[in-house]
């Protein structure tokens, strides 16, 4: 039974998504849901999904090991990073090496790196004038949205397309490749 770490800062909706995916597997469970903000609404879910939660300050992702050795007594095997905004400090990469994926709501390599999160991403897509736009999961390094790249899916940008309009087609292709990716990750890993 492979044992995962949902990892979130916002609203959480991939993070329930995943564990809805998950709910009757065999063969994976979501043990707990992190998050880096007190008053995430990923908590909530999290209390209405069953599965254990926790918040822990930007010190403790950064200058200890608190994180590490909480994911350790959980016998954690792997993190999904669903909407996660703190860069993965080295002493989590060193913990858990290729056992720690990201989605990211573009193509990688564009429109990643420090900031490019959520309806940033989005708008920046619709500036640039791009024709299309979709999801990157990849794994993570110790830069943001640099580590190899595991999947790609992607969607048009119609000329006409606000930056609401690619984040809904966006959302779309997170939710429907998302926990199928990370159940093929797992069961290679095996």
């Amino acid at each position: 039974m492979s044992k995962i770490a949902i990892f979130a800062s916002g609203s959480g909706t991939n993070a329930e998504n995943i564990a809805k995916y998950f709910k009757n597997s065999k063969t994976v469970e979501i043990s707990l849901i992190v998050s880096n903000k007190k008053d995430a609404f990923v908590l909530e879910r999290a209390k209405k999904l069953e599965i254990e939660a926790v918040a822990f300050s930007k010190n403790d992702f950064d200058m200890t090991g608190n994180v590490v050795n909480f994911l350790q007594s959980k016998n954690i095997d792997f993190i999904v990073l669903a909407g996660f905004l703190l860069k993965i400090p080295g002493s989590l990469l060193k913990a858990f090496p290729h056992k720690i994926v990201n989605i990211h709501p573009a193509l990688l390599p564009k429109f990643g790196g420090k900031g490019m999160y959520g309806d940033n991403v989005h708008k920046a897509v619709v500036e640039s004038k791009e024709s299309e736009s979709g999801i990157t999961i990849h794994y993570i390094n110790e830069n943001y949205d640099e580590g190899d790249i595991i999947f790609q899916a992607k969607c048009p940008v119609l000329p006409n397309d606000t930056f609401e309009d690619v984040a809904k087609k966006v959302h779309a292709l997170e939710y429907t490749h998302f926990p199928v990716i990370i159940k093929d990750i797992l069961s290679k890993q095996d």
